[in-house]
């Protein structure tokens, strides 16, 4: 399943140099996780009622052009990675402009909480189906 988002950027995620600032880009990233499993019927209230929700070991940002002030963009997510058993995974965003050119990527690995127990878990079916189905990025890696 092919998953992209158009954000219309706000004054607000530019800097001083009149483009993006850093910590905009993973904030678009972690919005377009967050619509992605709404819109594939989990919502953020649906993860609490399931008892388990999403934690980040690392976050890597690579710039590759800027991203002007008044510019939208468009973010592409697949799967970099997923563990045999799905308690862990690999998500891979790219950020483009307007133009089409790569702005940046940014690859998160992280894992699924239990939220009573607070230890990494394996997630529930209806998470893992969602999460399996997802568009593969080309270098996909089985997670050990």
């Amino acid at each position: 399943m092919h998953f992209q988002v158009n954000f219309k950027t706000r004054w607000s995620d530019f800097d001083p140099n009149n483009h993006m600032r850093h910590s905009a880009y993973n904030d678009y990233a972690a919005e377009s996780r967050v619509r992605f499993f709404a819109e594939h019927g989990l919502s953020l209230m649906d993860f609490n009622k399931e008892n388990v929700g999403p934690i980040l070991f690392t976050e890597n940002t690579s710039f590759f052009r800027e991203v002007s002030i008044g510019e939208d963009i468009k973010v592409e997510l697949t799967l970099k990675g997923l563990s045999e058993n799905g308690k862990k995974f690999k998500f891979l965003h790219k950020i483009y402009r307007p133009d089409g050119e790569i702005a940046a990527e940014i690859e998160v690995y992280g894992a699924w909480l239990d939220l009573q127990k607070r230890k990494v878990t394996i997630p529930p079916e209806i998470i893992l189906n969602v999460v399996k189905d997802m568009d593969r990025s080309e270098n996909f890696e089985v997670i050990s």
